[in-house]
């Protein structure tokens, strides 16, 4: 089945014809077939290895097809989601154990955890195409599993997926089709992440969405269920003929290498490469819930998205990355960085002699009718592993674990919503693009390796949960909803071309929440967003502290309510700002604390009155919530011991004066000591009469 194949013994065993694969690079394998007699099965072995060589190169394929069998799948079914569709789990067959041997073992690659395995057949084949050294899509055939699932449905019947094949989506060659032996689509997965591995004789899917085909969602009686994700699905199988397209564009990583800071080659000296990466795509999808009854209940519902990015396309000239998107669509970086996208704990890699990979957040926001915001849902953080490395500029698709030049990659929801790729955010220096992996959750003991590969659920703290009542149209009324993606790579030269947000509604129907009409995708921070399209009797102010130490946006929408009386929304949003304390060094630095602020205030002018205030952090819990104080000259929020509006979080402070708007400024104090103890950001406030001054000494 492999070039270089070294020998093929066949033996009887048991009853059984045994056969054991010895290749240089595989250890051995072995394969069983029943036979009745025994003696019959050895007169047909000539005939029987005829038989999977014929199935191996089918007389419909061309030379320029790869073909593929065998191997293994691993699935990782929400059986929360499935319940939500009454549905269950009946019975399993053919299950094999979690550390039985996969294709990719030894090769220090992503393996599917907390999935459950299945042997796929030595039978038939599954054709696909290859460019450049990567996979491009399905052609035709099949590949069918040893085993699987008997799904029960709430009227009593079942579903048999047990032996289901993996069959190319007729409307899409990126699609597989989960199809039962009726020939039944129950399921179809999307959104791959692949490699072609070991010298282009494995194909790895090492991670797709698994989501629910049109006749499940009718079958089930939840027609709102089609197309949602339901899990995820890992595909390794060994490659039996390779066609045309397996040469990468390079042998190897080109020299010079093109990472952020070098020096450009046949430039003027200190013309440069840098990093400069978009958000090109985003969507969202629910991905599980606890204890929820709809617009007047309490339970919990989580969120994920797909997020697709792009590489810079600029190769000495200005040209837009991202089209529709104005300005920030097109990078001020003429000469496009490589950005380095390895997994954790694979290996010290180059420019920073670490396993640098970017990070993905995201954030869900309610426009509250009378016209402050609050996010109410945040994640943890997603690490980056892989790069598909679609749609690269000629010559820049060399290495999954480099994004080139134009390159683009999409981390899905599945993707999103797997425990072996999340973790906290107080582990990572945002403005930097750090992780400070000793002592992290996957390296409790700080030795260097993950020991801690597949953490527990731990009540879903390291995902974005939202409670029904923040997102209900009955508790809230005329509320709007935002929800907001990142990708944070290191050295990026703007961090607002890597953000965007997506506009869409919390819609409860048939027993389950989705985020329903996704649409208005456009980059840059949710205030940027907020401050536009402002309603009748508002003005607005949006401000940006820009420090070595990362990026806040303060701004403010004041709405004139009459009677001489203004009521003050103030959105004070840390992108990645952190006093980062650390020890140790990369690859194994330590993040002893990444705390941001914690006070707010602006000066209150004498003979100003407050008349009310109110303060959000997103959550439900009193006790951290930010105390107000009035007195001193000053509308001042103070954090509680040991709290702090950290990176990646927004918290919104709203006060109702009898001032009208007048240019002014607001004062963040860092929960850090440090050389700036407090910083000045240019805001709307208050005025009275008299000439306004801002009331805050120089740092």
């Amino acid at each position: 089945m492999f070039p270089g194949l070294a020998a093929l013994r066949i033996h009887a065993r048991g009853g059984l014809l045994q056969s054991t694969i010895h290749h240089p690079t595989f250890e051995a394998e072995p394969m069983t077939l029943k036979m009745l007699p025994f003696a019959l099965a050895l007169a047909l072995c000539p005939m029987i290895a005829g038989a999977e060589q014929a199935a191996a190169t089918p007389a419909s394929e061309t030379s320029s097809d790869w073909a593929a069998w065998g191997g293994t799948v691993a699935l990782r079914l929400n059986e929360n989601l499935l319940g939500s569709m009454g549905m269950s789990i009946q019975s399993r067959a053919g299950k094999l154990p979690a550390d039985a041997a996969r294709l990719t073992d030894g090769l220090n690659a992503r393996q599917a955890l907390g999935s459950e395995l299945f042997a796929l057949r030595e039978s038939g084949s599954l054709q696909f195409r290859a460019e450049r050294g990567s996979f491009v899509g399905f052609l035709g055939g099949s590949l069918q599993a040893r085993g699987g699932y008997v799904l029960a449905l709430e009227d009593g019947s079942t579903i048999p997926l047990v032996d289901f094949r993996l069959r190319p989506n007729a409307r899409d060659p990126l699609y597989l089709d989960v199809v039962s032996g009726d020939g039944k689509v129950w399921f179809y997965i999307d959104k791959l992440m692949y490699e072609l591995v070991r010298d282009n004789r494995v194909l790895a899917v090492y991670t797709a969405d698994m989501r629910v085909a049109p006749e499940l969602a009718r079958r089930s009686g939840h027609p709102e269920m089609v197309n949602a994700p339901i899990g995820d699905m890992e595909i390794l199988t060994q490659v039996t003929r390779q066609g045309g397209g397996g040469a990468k564009d390079a042998l190897g990583t080109p020299s010079p290498s093109h990472y952020h800071g070098e020096q450009v080659a046949g430039q003027p000296p200190g013309v440069v490469y840098e990093a400069d990466l978009f958000m090109q795509n985003i969507s969202v999808s629910r991905m599980r819930s606890t204890g929820t009854t709809g617009h007047g209940g309490s339970g919990n519902v989580v969120f994920a998205p797909s997020s697709t990015l792009k590489n810079n396309v600029n190769a000495g000239t200005a040209a837009v990355s991202v089209p529709g998107q104005g300005a920030l669509g097109t990078s001020s970086a003429l000469w496009t960085a490589w950005i380095p996208w390895h997994g954790k704990f694979s290996g010290t890699f180059a420019p920073y002699n670490n396993d640098q990979h970017p990070y993905l957040i995201w954030n869900m926001y309610r426009v509250n009718a009378d016209g402050s915001i609050e996010q109410i849902g945040r994640s943890g953080v997603k690490h980056a592993w892989l790069t598909t490395n679609g749609g690269c500029a000629s010559g820049e698709n060399f290495d999954s674990h480099i994004l080139g030049r134009s390159c683009s990659d999409t981390y899905s929801t599945g993707n999103n919503d797997a425990n072996q790729d999340l973790s906290f955010r107080s582990e990572i220096i945002p403005a930097t693009g750090q992780w400070g992996r000793c002592h992290s959750l996957f390296d409790p003991g700080c030795i260097g390796s993950n020991t801690n590969s597949f953490p527990s659920d731990d009540g879903y703290v390291r995902r974005m949960v939202v409670n029904e009542t923040q997102i209900s149209n009955t508790v809230n009324p005329g509320a709007s909803y935002l929800f907001d993606s990142w990708y944070l790579a290191r050295q990026d030269i703007n961090i607002y071309n890597s953000m965007a947000t997506v506009t869409g509604t919390p819609t409860y129907s048939a027993g389950n929440w989705v985020f329903a009409g996704v649409s208005n995708f456009k980059l840059g921070s949710v205030t940027d967003r907020w401050v536009e399209n402002l309603p009748a009797n508002t003005v607005a102010q949006n401000s940006e502290l820009a420090v070595a130490e990362g990026h806040t946006k303060v701004a403010v929408r004041a709405v004139d309510l009459g009677n001489g009386q203004t009521t003050y929304h103030y959105a004070v949003h840390n992108l990645d700002f952190s006093r980062a304390q650390t020890a140790g060094a990369e690859p194994n630095l330590d993040v002893l604390s990444n705390k941001g602020f914690d006070r707010f205030r602006i000066a209150l002018p004498a003979g100003v009155s407050v008349i009310s205030s109110k303060f959000s952090d997103g959550d439900l819990t009193s006790s951290n919530d930010w105390t107000f104080s009035s007195a001193g000259g000053f509308l001042t929020w103070t954090a509680p011991a040991g709290a702090s509006l950290d990176w990646g979080s927004l918290y919104s402070f709203s006060v109702t004066t009898n001032g009208a708007p007048a240019p002014g400024s607001s004062e963040l104090r860092p929960a850090t000591a440090g050389l700036q103890s407090s910083f000045s950001v240019p805001i709307l406030v208050p005025g009275s009469d008299i000439i306004f001054q801002d009331g805050f000494e120089t740092p």
